[in-house]
């Protein structure tokens, strides 16, 4: 058996001839001032061609106009089959497209914006979990043998969904490295944690053991979800320091001394005793 042997696509002669015949189909469709200089011809199959231009347009730096032509079998006549601008080498192209849901951040919601959890979504798990990570524990009064209670007893009615075992730590991650958490400035320099302060108020279930809200409407984390070790200078137990007052003592000068003039008494008649005399 031979071995295979690739032959090198030609371009139809004709096709390949045809560049007026392309340039004045690209003119036609963008005009004159839109194409540049020929770039080349490049075969795309038995009796097509694709010629090249470049794209003279400056909001397309590197892209080039493709013009394809076509010749039937047995026919002459050359015919313009589309035209394209495509990019090269150097081009700017747009960025990977990337789903709205991947592009969202916290922050972009607006008002009047929707922005519905998906069927899948992993920080959530339906309402009837009873058992693993995600178990809704709070469902039993007391006796776990008394089976779940009744819809209309069940904790926030009508809510189908409540947060995972995932939705769960992400959120206490995210809390607990915020502006809200025990490693700013301001809790470092806070008398003590919130955890005993009067104006903190526990979350519910898992959550409230490590976080909080805010209550205190002067502080700066008012109505804001805290760490228990987070803390600020409005703490309800802090005491401004008070300092007793007291009577300052007179400053006394005994080392120097002014003269001056009195009534029926002149400095300069006046004798004066050196200090020492008295020590003798």
């Amino acid at each position: 058996m031979s071995p295979t042997r690739t032959r090198t696509r030609e371009p139809d002669q004709a096709c390949a001839e045809a560049v007026d015949l392309a340039r004045d189909a690209l003119v036609a469709v963008v005009g004159a001032d839109q194409v540049g200089g020929y770039l080349g011809v490049q075969a795309e199959g038995e009796r097509i061609v694709t010629h090249l231009f470049d794209c003279a347009d400056p909001a397309y730096t590197g892209w080039s106009w493709a013009v394809t032509v076509v010749r039937a079998p047995r026919a002459k006549a050359v015919t313009v089959s589309e035209t394209v601008l495509l990019p090269g080498s150097g081009a700017l192209l747009a960025p990977d497209w990337v789903p709205w849901h991947d592009r969202l951040r916290p922050g972009d919601l607006g008002v009047g914006d929707l922005l519905p959890a998906p069927p899948d979504d992993e920080r959530l798990v339906p309402l009837v979990v009873l058992e693993g990570d995600d178990a809704v524990t709070d469902w039993f009064d007391g006796d776990a043998d008394e089976g779940p209670m009744e819809p209309a007893e069940l904790p926030a009615p009508g809510r189908s969904r409540v947060l995972s075992a995932i939705g769960r730590e992400g959120a206490a991650e995210r809390w607990y490295i915020s502006e809200h958490g025990p490693r700013t400035p301001l809790a470092h320099a806070a008398p003590a944690h919130c955890i005993s302060c009067g104006f903190f108020v526990p979350l519910s279930g898992e959550l409230g053991h490590l976080f909080g809200a805010c209550a205190n409407a002067y502080a700066p984390d008012d109505g804001r979800v805290v760490s228990a070790d987070h803390g600020c200078g409005a703490h309800s137990e802090s005491m401004a320091g008070t300092m007793a007052a007291r009577a300052v003592a007179p400053v006394i000068d005994e080392f120097g001394y002014d003269l001056v003039d009195l009534p029926g008494v002149s400095v300069e008649e006046t004798v004066f005793e050196p200090l020492s005399r008295g020590a003798d």
